[in-house]
């Protein structure tokens, strides 16, 4: 099973549900040439190859209007569920578990 695709986040311990969905539903999509996601009032572009069951990925993006970047990491996990971490440069960390959607 590959990354790539779009999936739901349906968890990120940090934020609650409602504040996750903010601007609209939050979720993570992988493409075979990078990607993109939207959670809270963070938005960002995936750069790099994600193929595989593992990627590791740097983004660009906004959070809530202001420049933003950093990296991020994704595994998929037995039963198919997405596991990862989207980081800030020189700040947050922000967990998520995401689905199929």
């Amino acid at each position: 099973m590959s990354v790539q695709g779009k999936c739901r986040s349906v968890t990120m311990p940090d934020y609650t549900p409602d504040f996750l969905d903010m601007m609209e539903p939050a979720y993570i999509q992988f493409g075979k040439s990078g990607g993109e996601f939207a959670f809270c009032g963070v938005t960002g572009s995936i750069h790099g190859t994600c193929d595989g069951q593992a990627v590791e990925f740097t983004w660009s993006g906004c959070d809530e209007m202001d420049e933003a970047f950093g990296g991020g990491w994704a595994n998929i996990q037995d039963g198919g569920a997405l596991d990862g971490q989207i980081c800030f440069h020189n700040g947050d960390e922000a967990d998520f578990i995401a689905r199929r959607w």
